[in-house]
């Protein structure tokens, strides 16, 4: 075999380390590597940085279409923004929410508990404390090692929370906090561990329905600004956009995975550069693994292994309104309905915006209902669903757009990749096991902060910590 390729560039750059992703993850393990005077190439197969956080002005409108919001555990991330000099603000959550019950009727409430009637509230209240009780046992670092683990990843948790209430309503308004509101994939077609890691990674089950912790603050400028700083400050010369990796070849024919030698030459080619480097950190989401060829091949066990992870799939609402007309009538903007269309409401006007920003969410099979009709009575449906919570000024937005990651080629869904039944306890002990010289990092890989940008970081900076552990540890050696 030689290295000729008809991609990438005829002379390879030399680096250290090349980064494949420019999201948080990559440029965490950039910069991580970089202050320790590693040279490093990031390419990005996007024309922008940031990955699932992507900020854009639609018609005048400050919008942020991908991840947003941060919570008071996400040390990784509010650390970060004290280094870069970002500023957030909290959400606006003053007034009543908004309850919309299967019958269709609507109720205001104030505090964190859906008035869902009393024995309802009991049950919900009792599952609430199953799960913390679940959290507290499994931890959020391994649940694939639990002796539950494999009872709770077979079970799906639509079926499990039925086995432990017969309380119908109560099992739907406990179940979109992970389904439609976080994992966006129906409540049957993940584990019951599987959920309990979604709460884990928040810190309980508590945290993970409490709205006001969840989503807490917003970072001014929008959350795509962590990214842009992180590779303003590493420079052109190492952050390489609009570069989409094809192969990463390492080793000669002999080079196995248990044998691999740090320092083994790794080429990767882009259309548009050839880079020669020691180690390789691989930050997209695991849907996305496949689009790269490896040489030598990927073990059995990631074939498998990547083969039952998928993202999910929702449309995120934005309508942009002359005035927050909500709060005029007492209401915080915050809605939940677990049969609505949207599911979830919630005000999100920007920072010193005098117009009123409402956000929801349309998740898994009721996305996909939509998304087959044409986009004006798509627009009118999901607008009929806010205005179920709100009212009938919310029908007429001055802005209005969809932000539909599923339909983006280096997406390819949202919010984060999560394991089928029985995937998390079989493969989660092998998802971050590097693979000779390559290391991955990605929020879908996270414990605390799984599926987040907290979560993002913290794997990236693992990853180059590896690498720089394994170049100590080679050094010693010779």
């Amino acid at each position: 075999m030689t290295d000729q390729r008809t991609l990438g560039s005829e002379t390879a750059i030399e680096r250290d380390v090349v980064v494949v992703g420019a999201g948080p993850a990559g440029l965490m393990a950039a910069r991580t590597l970089v202050a320790a005077g590693r040279t490093v190439a990031v390419l990005e197969a996007r024309d922008r940085v940031g990955g699932r956080t992507w900020s854009q002005t639609v018609d005048g409108a400050f919008l942020e279409l991908g991840g947003q919001w941060i919570s008071p555990d996400q040390t990784e991330l509010l650390a970060l923004l004290d280094e870069l000099g970002l500023q957030t603000y909290q959400r606006h959550r003053e007034g009543g929410s908004v309850y919309l019950a299967p019958d269709g009727t609507r109720h205001t409430y104030t505090g964190s508990m859906f008035p869902a009637g009393v024995s309802t509230i009991a049950e919900m209240e009792r599952l609430i404390g199953v799960l913390d009780g679940l959290v507290e046992q499994i931890g959020v670092t391994e649940p694939w090692a639990h002796p539950l683990a494999r009872e709770l990843d077979t079970v799906s948790f639509h079926s499990w929370l039925r086995q432990q209430s017969a309380d119908e309503a109560a099992c739907n308004n406990i179940g979109i906090f992970v389904a439609g509101g976080m994992l966006t994939k129906p409540a049957h077609a993940f584990s019951a561990l599987q959920a309990v890691l979604m709460a884990a990674s928040a810190g309980s089950f508590s945290n993970l329905v409490d709205e006001d912790f969840i989503l807490d603050r917003r970072v001014v400028g929008g959350m795509q600004s962590v990214s842009e700083a992180m590779a303003a400050a590493l420079g052109e010369d190492v952050v390489f956009l609009d570069t989409p990796v094809r192969t990463i070849r390492w080793g000669g024919p002999e080079d196995t995975y248990a044998e691999h030698v740090p320092g083994t030459p790794v080429t990767v080619w882009s259309d548009r550069i050839t880079v020669k480097a020691r180690d390789v950190v691989v930050a997209v989401p695991p849907n996305l693994y496949s689009r790269i060829s490896f040489e030598p091949a990927l073990p059995r066990l990631q074939h498998q292994m990547h083969q039952h992870q998928s993202l999910g799939l929702v449309i995120k609402v934005h309508a942009v309104y002359e005035t927050p007309f909500w709060r005029a009538q007492g209401l915080s903007g915050t809605g939940f309905g677990a049969h609505e269309l949207a599911q979830e409401v919630y005000d999100n006007t920007n920072h010193g915006d005098p117009r009123g920003t409402l956000v929801g969410f349309v998740s898994d099979e009721k996305a996909d209902a939509v998304l087959a009709l044409p986009a004006g009575e798509r627009q009118q449906l999901i607008l009929e669903s806010l205005s179920h919570y709100l009212g009938a000024e919310a029908l007429e937005p001055v802005v209005y757009y969809e932000s539909d990651f599923g339909s983006e080629e280096w997406t390819r869904g949202a919010y984060a990749a999560s394991y089928d039944l029985g995937g998390l306890h079989r493969y989660g002990a092998h998802q971050s096991t590097p693979v000779g010289p390559i290391r991955w990092a990605c929020s879908d890989l996270a414990a605390e902060g799984y599926q987040h940008v907290d979560g993002a970081l913290r794997q990236g900076r693992l990853a180059a910590a590896g690498i720089l552990r394994a170049g100590s540890l080679a050094g010693a050696a010779r």
